[in-house]
């Protein structure tokens, strides 16, 4: 029997956004019989969790930011001696491809870049340095893991690596799991997530300026102009949590919205919600949009990245905005409220090549080959 790669995924915590969600689903899902499967928790003290098989070796470092963490993950790196490791995160992935000069020789480094480059240089307030950062760091990557080609195309513009050290690769969705949580939550006593008749919407994200909440915000007053009934719940967290709600309050939305907080299975929500609404300003292939696609829901979303637009381009049951503003996300809203039947739900066939069986095989297959290359 061959001997098995010994893979280690990086993610800064496990409650996170749909990068950290990519890892978990990894950890879970690799076949054991290849993989000797380790977890590496870059800034979570507690390696105590729930929900992964025994045979993946959780390792939490504990380190207070990601930028302290060099020391601790080089040890870890050193000691585990890794075929492959596996970098879940922009943030994360300057850190690793930082210190890939001091790794074992034999261990091969593939990154995964979980939004589109140009611009998060653009619209994120990043420092100056870290367009240097991408040019000079990231050619030092085996491979480099994006969502689309479109993302691809425009990271190989930013960073001029080549392609033939891209790789294009589905994010893994629990397409049967996220099912079943909607069949359960449908038939259970506790279904309703929202007062009053409605319509419903739907968001999840960070609470961050990225993801276009605060137009959401204003688009869903607009919304409220014709449909007075029409409420939004919010699910996740971040530091523009308390700025959200102070914008809802002026908004007069202190009523309408709700603030869900970190919600660990959002699909619970699916069933009773009209619609999902993505707001990003920009995004590279949000997870959250692609689950609620797999729970088939109606999708209204703004244009947020290239590859998005390739993606649910003419779609039925998706309302694509023609601009990223909260007047043309309102117009959007309106449309697709006044065409939905109450409950309607779509089949959504674009989001079966995200499913477990294809998307991890994939990623199997890059693991295998990258480390084939690099052990050669």
């Amino acid at each position: 029997m061959a001997q098995r790669l010994k893979i280690l995924l990086l993610i800064p915590h496990l409650a996170g956004g749909g990068a950290e969600q990519v890892i978990a689903l990894l950890a879970r899902s690799l076949q054991r019989e290849k993989y000797e499967l380790h977890l590496g928790l870059v800034t979570q003290a507690s390696a105590k969790v729930d929900g992964y098989p025994p045979w993946v070796k959780i390792h939490a470092l504990g380190a207070r930011r990601v930028r302290k963490a060099a020391l601790p993950l080089l040890r870890l790196i050193r000691r585990l001696q890794p075929d492959v490791v596996l970098s879940g995160i922009a943030h994360l992935n300057f850190l690793v491809l930082l210190l890939r000069p001091f790794f074992p020789r034999k261990t091969c480094l593939l990154v995964r870049q979980n939004g589109t480059a140009s611009s998060a240089l653009a619209f994120e307030g990043l420092p100056k340095f870290t367009r240097l950062a991408y040019r000079l760091l990231y050619h030092r990557a085996d491979r480099v893991i994006c969502q689309t080609s479109a993302m691809a195309a425009d990271l190989a513009g930013v960073t001029a690596i080549s392609f033939g050290r891209l790789a294009v690769l589905a994010n893994p969705v629990d397409l049967d799991g996220i099912r079943q949580v909607v069949v359960e939550s449908s038939n259970s006593t506790n279904a309703g997530h929202w007062k009053g008749p409605g319509p419903h919407l739907l968001a999840v994200g960070r609470l961050e300026r990225v993801k276009g909440f605060d137009l959401l915000l204003q688009a869903l007053a607009l919304v409220r102009n014709r449909l007075p009934d029409a409420d939004l719940t919010i699910a996740g967290t971040g530091c523009e949590e308390t700025s959200l709600k102070a914008l809802a309050v002026r908004l007069g939305l202190e009523q309408s919205v709700r603030f869900a907080g970190f919600v660990n299975r959002p699909a619970e929500f699916f069933s009773s919600a009209t619609l999902f609404v993505l707001s990003s300003r920009h995004e590279g292939l949000p997870n959250a949009l692609l689950e609620a696609a797999a729970g088939g829901l109606p999708l209204v979303t703004v244009p947020a990245s290239q590859g998005l637009v390739e993606l649910l381009r003419n779609q039925p049951g998706i309302w694509l905005a023609p601009e990223i503003s909260a007047q043309a996300l309102a117009k959007s809203l309106l449309i697709a409220l006044e065409a939905l039947r109450p409950g309607e739900r779509f089949a959504h066939p674009f989001v079966e090549q995200f499913g477990l069986k294809d998307s991890i095989r994939a990623y199997e297959e890059i693991f295998d080959t990258a480390a084939s290359e690099r052990h050669s």
